[in-house]
């Protein structure tokens, strides 16, 4: 203090600045932007409080008879309907190929597994090579696994073998076709014109004479460049025999998605308020009622991409307000048309993803008790530990990849999206009940993927939610009410695809026959 006194106005704030650059060095927690429990003083969040308190109270109170648990986890019954992806009429293979094509696929895994099925198409009316699809760098995720990595080559290439010419790399005359190459200038043999949804004629028009000029075509970009209408059956058959049949998991991905579904169907399940020690009454006590064994796989995509992208206010105050906003300003600058609403119009539209604490209230008032088991699918949650509390505390038996695999387990996947992704998928594809907390590519996979397989499927009402959750007077019993009501042909009952509707989401009729 007596150094302080002696020192004058200017050495001060010289000294006062100084400090200010090493805090960060002495007290590194306290600029921590989103710790996994709580956030720091200097975060661009506020740990967000339950913003449904009275709902929440009913929600924990909830005692759910057992008729209703018992219709709750039935699975469906059969719809009259069955997959049938092998069509009579599919032209046989040429005796020799019009060239070859290559594709560059952007976005995330789910997005990039219907451009592979697209690609097989445009191959199949070409009566092209397909190259193995070329999977680029998701600039969200950064992960750069490539196909053989995701996918079982060799099932693929023998499920097809009778549908289409299918190579696993091009042949040295053609070596200097890369994404490199495209990279660097205007290229002849790169088509980056096709329209979204183009039809099977436009890549009759545009592509075929570059691959009988040049014998290679490489689409880039390609993502949702093929039409869902107006194409031939058998092409629309073949979208369905790869998305369904060929395109199978590699086995160590196979292998862990295994594991985890075992590991919480059959194995004792720690207590999180106890750490190390397990739940073991309790879990005998489930094992005597219905839903023993069974469990739920929520899909929460809460990253702050989607949280930005969505322009809705999530609780996180005055300063994730300002972080969402200058993050939709740096990604997007600023054209997000969703920004010109307001909250109350965007949820009254069904237009906000459903929070972790909101899909909770969701789950808690279609019957599913705080003895259920359930797995999280989701990458990284906005806002860590503190975001999903309230749905902890509403479902406390909640378990994710990293609380049920070894380390030695998740080894070969930590730190690669795309395959973390491909484990949630096999684990809600063996789940009992599958809901997802907000629409998009896993969402509208998993809900096609289940229907060819007559698996139940949850669809959240979001317009339904969006007015109820903005009703801060309504009470339990009227909130439960709603949403019993509101979901009761909302839980995988045949839907039929309409005109421009995608085949990977409503795989009725073009995917699947009466039976």
């Amino acid at each position: 203090m007596k150094l302080l006194e002696e020192l004058n106005p200017s050495q001060r704030v010289a000294l006062g600045g100084l400090l200010v650059i090493l805090l960060p060095c002495f007290f590194p927690t306290l600029f921590t932007p989103l710790g996994r429990a709580s956030p720091s003083i200097f975060s661009e969040w506020n740990a967000p409080k339950p913003r449904h308190l009275q709902l929440l109270k009913g929600a924990l109170q909830l005692q759910t008879p057992d008729r209703q648990q018992a219709n709750l986890w039935s699975p469906l019954a059969n719809q009259g309907w069955k997959p049938c992806v092998d069509s009579a009429d599919t032209p046989l293979l040429p005796k020799k190929s019009q060239g070859y094509v290559q594709v560059f696929l952007d976005g995330g895994l789910n997005q990039q597994r219907m451009g592979i099925c697209d690609a097989v198409a445009v191959a199949k009316i070409l009566n092209a090579t397909l190259v193995i699809p070329h999977l680029e760098v998701n600039p969200v995720w950064q992960d750069s696994s490539s196909f053989t990595e995701i996918f079982d080559i060799d099932h693929f290439i023998n499920v097809l073998k009778e549908d289409i010419f299918i190579a696993k790399e091009l042949p040295s005359k053609y070596s200097w076709s890369t994404r490199e190459y495209y990279a660097t200038g205007i290229r002849a043999t790169r088509i980056k014109t096709a329209p979204i949804h183009a039809s099977a004629i436009w890549y009759l028009e545009n592509v075929l004479p570059v691959l009988q000029s040049y014998g290679i075509a490489a689409l880039a970009p390609f993502s949702h460049r093929l039409a869902f209408d107006n194409l031939p059956a058998y092409i629309q058959r073949l979208r369905c025999k790869v998305n369904f049949k060929a395109l199978v998991f590699v086995p160590h991905i196979k292998a862990l998605g295994e594991a985890l579904v075992n590991h919480i169907r059959y194995l004792p399940i720690e207590s999180r308020a106890g750490g190390t020690e397990y739940l073991q009454d309790r879990t005998d006590e489930i094992n005597h009622k219905q839903g023993a064994g069974k469990f739920v796989v929520l899909h929460l995509r809460f990253d702050k991409d989607m949280a930005a992208h969505s322009a809705c206010d999530f609780g996180g105050g005055k300063a994730e307000k300002m972080a969402l906003a200058k993050y939709r300003q740096v990604i997007w600058q600023g054209r997000v048309l969703k920004s010109q609403f307001t909250d109350e119009e965007l949820r009254n539209q069904g237009r906000c993803p459903l929070t972790p604490e909101e899909i909770g209230l969701l789950l808690a008032a279609l019957g599913f008790s705080n003895t259920t088991r359930l797995y999280l699918a989701s990458h990284k949650v906005y806002g860590g530990e503190a975001r999903i509390s309230t749905l902890r505390k509403l479902f406390p038996l909640m378990e994710d990849k990293k609380s049920l695999a070894s380390a030695e387990e998740l080894a070969k996947v930590e730190g690669k999206a795309s395959l973390l992704a491909a484990v949630d998928y096999y684990v809600s594809m063996h789940s009992d009940i599958f809901i997802s907390a907000s629409p998009g590519n896993m969402h509208n996979a998993l809900v096609g993927h289940r229907a060819y397989k007559n698996l139940k499927t949850i669809r959240p009402n979001m317009a339904l939610l969006g007015q109820l959750f903005l009703n801060k007077s309504i009470e339990w019993s009227e909130f439960q009410q709603a949403v019993l009501n509101g979901h009761k042909s909302r839980q995988g009952q045949i839907r039929f695809r309409k005109e421009n509707q995608s085949i990977y989401t409503y795989p009725i009729p073009d995917c699947m026959c009466q039976a």
